[in-house]
């Protein structure tokens, strides 16, 4: 058996010893897993919560807490100046923001923000909204993003086709229904996160339930003019992109031969990036792979942020939450504004 993705990024991790912050302190598969990065010198893991509640979840797993820095925000020294921060970018009075910075997941979102942590992970105890609205406010979108989006990394046993039996889906946690240039711009982002993070050769599929012309309706039409923006804007940026493909067509090659007249292009039979129609598609996907074939899914990891986030399921795993510090120890190695 080859290596495994979270294998080959955990050995690019490895000694990166990143600064990652977590809002959710005292939950006790945050602490296992940032327990398990620390001793890997993946990450050097910030827990933000009540001290004592974090103290207590510890000891009662076993775990010894040297080496992690443990901030109970109402007690920080930082306070005062992560304060005067969100006031000043959110334009909220110094006294109402002196009290929402103590909040844990303020306070770690304005700790990223400021250069105190290389990356943050939540989602496990918080909602994907809470946690995306704190992250919007305090974090913001980077330069020419006009909507955050997110993707997972698809490790599918016994899956011989995308990069060695992985994909990467997206979105299936963020954004509801993009219009035809956010879905654009949700295929480019997640290419260039295929590039980034894992070296590869792009090959995004745009999904749909027509390919090429198969079916008429206005979803098929939003995908379709989606394509032709994102390949407008993929030019000079080694990201292919072909669409609108069933998911047959983008992931088996015989298929894509029948349904597509003439030269079937880079993409279809061969795609390892999927870019899915709308948010419940997407998500209902990233599930039934994970549940129907034994996916491992590592992520959501955010993007179009300015800075390395992952919203964490609130049903992750000890295992899941590894890999996504991993993967966020990872991109915060090579991140630029």
């Amino acid at each position: 058996m080859g290596e495994t993705i979270i294998s080959a990024l955990r050995r690019k991790a490895d000694g990166l010893d990143k600064r990652i912050i977590f809002p959710e302190g005292s939950d006790e598969r945050i602490i296992r897993a940032a327990a398990i990065a620390k001793k890997d010198k993946v990450a050097r893991p910030i827990l933000v919560g009540k001290e004592n509640e974090i103290r207590a979840a510890a000891r009662k797993l076993g775990i010894g807490l040297d080496g992690f820095e443990i901030i109970e925000p109402s007690k920080s020294k930082k306070l005062v100046k992560y304060a005067s921060l969100y006031s000043r970018i959110s334009r909220t009075p110094a006294r109402t923001a002196m009290l929402i910075a103590q909040q844990p997941i303020f306070y770690s979102a304005l700790a990223l923000r400021n250069g105190d942590a290389d990356g943050m992970l939540g989602g496990a105890v918080y909602s994907s909204a809470e946690f995306e609205s704190v992250c919007m406010s305090v974090i913001g979108l980077r330069k020419g993003i006009g909507i955050p989006s997110s993707f997972f990394i698809m490790e599918i046993p016994g899956y011989a086709g995308g990069e060695g039996g992985v994909l990467l889906y997206a979105d299936a946690s963020v954004s509801p229904n993009p219009l035809p240039g956010c879905l654009a711009n949700i295929a480019i982002a997640t290419g260039q996160s295929a590039k980034e993070l894992l070296g590869w050769k792009p090959r995004v599929a745009m999904l749909s339930f027509s390919t090429k012309g198969s079916a008429a309706h206005p979803d098929v039409e939003k995908v379709a003019e989606a394509t032709e923006i994102a390949k407008r804007k993929a030019k000079g940026k080694g990201i292919i992109i072909d669409g609108e493909l069933q998911a047959d067509a983008a992931l088996v090659l015989s298929t894509a031969q029948k349904k597509i007249k003439g030269d079937i292009g880079e993409v279809a039979g061969k795609a390892n990036v999927l870019i899915f129609p709308d948010l419940d598609a997407g998500n209902i996907a990233y599930k039934l792979t994970q549940i129907l074939a034994g996916a491992k899914a590592y992520g959501p990891i955010l993007q179009g942020f300015r800075k390395p986030l992952s919203d964490l399921s609130r049903g992750a795993t000890v295992e899941d939450i590894v890999g996504a510090i991993t993967i966020i120890a990872v991109m915060a190695k090579r991140w630029h504004e």
